[in-house]
């Protein structure tokens, strides 16, 4: 009988593991965010194991082509016509309600001060579900949601340190969603972090726009190279800013971790704290710099040791005929010569 408890025990329990870890894997992934390709490059190296990247990249649900190839990383025309779509196209199953929305754009000077929507959901009838609004007029960046109770949950961020915004150079602004807590980046920098209210979820049958003037609905004259939306409010702390500073540059690997403790556990020591400080997590080869000025003369050295004898060296080629030697001095009177009989000279001189 014991045997019997013991064995039925057992296969109770082996039956269970199963189901307990589907739900588990259901709770995390409800189908409704798409894995998303992304280079690994992109993000610090915070992590400790692999993660599965979902979310959704907005150029790509919109269709927008790359303009003209001048630098290493181009950007997107946004055209004329109105960047606007039905949500069911861009979010076929929904949003997650945990979130990061990142971006990298440049403002022009005629749009510096613009107000614009850099994404914005709006429900059938036309009211604002989610923005987010860039004010290059009082620059500052708005973020709003709708509540539990239909009512719109609206924060400015007014920090200064948003004014470099509209510089007209390469940002990356990056906000993150978390269910009562709204933080906003911006190249790589946390700028600001307010508590919110519990916001509703998104009805999937209205409309999203993205780059748009709040004037008059028209695509905002920006250059973008990036607006992705992450099923994961950590991937907006997550990511670094490598091509900010030189798209040649290589990021460390970052597969390699686990996800931050949730913020909700830590948040008074969070608000709390100063904002911290971007990192540097690229590594990017130093620059060559300019050629410096001539040194000053250095002191002699020291008298070096005595070498050592040499090898003899190879015989050289002939020499060249010398000049012509000068007169010599007069020589010494010679011996006097032998006495010539005068018949053996006379006969000489006959048969000459």
């Amino acid at each position: 009988m014991t045997c019997l408890l013991r064995w039925t025990a057992f296969l109770w329990t082996l039956n269970s593991i199963p189901c307990t870890f589907g739900m588990a894997v259901g709770e995390q992934t409800d189908g409704s965010c798409p894995l998303l390709n992304v280079e690994e490059h992109r993000f610090s190296d915070i992590l400790d194991r692999p993660l599965e990247i979902t979310g959704f990249d907005l150029t790509e649900k919109f269709l927008l082509r790359k303009g003209t190839i001048t630098e290493d990383l181009p950007s997107f025309r946004l055209g004329s016509s109105p960047l606007i779509k039905p949500t069911k196209l861009i979010f076929p199953n929904g949003i997650s309600s945990e979130y990061s929305l990142v971006t990298i754009f440049r403002v022009r000077r005629t749009t510096k001060k613009d107000r614009w929507y850099l994404w914005q959901i709006f429900d059938q009838s036309g009211g604002s579900q989610v923005s987010v609004v860039v004010d290059g007029g009082k620059r500052v960046v708005e973020f709003s949601s709708q509540g539990l109770l239909k009512n719109t949950l609206r924060y400015t961020f007014k920090s200064r340190d948003l004014h470099a915004l509209f510089d007209r150079q390469w940002h990356k602004l990056s906000i993150s969603v978390q269910s009562n807590i709204v933080s906003i980046y911006m190249d790589c920098k946390l700028i600001e972090r307010r508590l919110t209210d519990e916001k509703d979820s998104f009805d999937p049958s209205g409309r999203t726009l993205i780059t748009t003037r709040v004037e008059d609905g028209r695509p905002v004259d920006i250059e973008l190279r990036q607006i992705l939306i992450y099923c994961d409010p950590y991937m907006a702390e997550m990511e670094n800013c490598c091509e900010l500073l030189e798209p040649k540059c290589e990021a460390k690997k970052t597969f390699n971790g686990t996800s931050p403790p949730l913020v909700t556990e830590q948040l008074p020591q969070m608000l709390s704290q100063p904002v911290s400080q971007s990192t540097d997590r690229c590594h990017c080869p130093a620059e060559k710099g300019d050629a410096g000025l001539p040194g000053v003369v250095g002191l002699p050295g020291q008298k070096g040791d005595k070498g050592d004898k040499g090898d003899r060296g190879e015989a050289g080629p002939s020499g060249n005929p010398g000049h012509k030697g000068e007169l010599g001095s007069e020589g010494q009177k010679g011996i006097d010569g032998e006495k010539v009989s005068t018949t053996l000279s006379s006969r000489h001189i006959f048969h000459t």
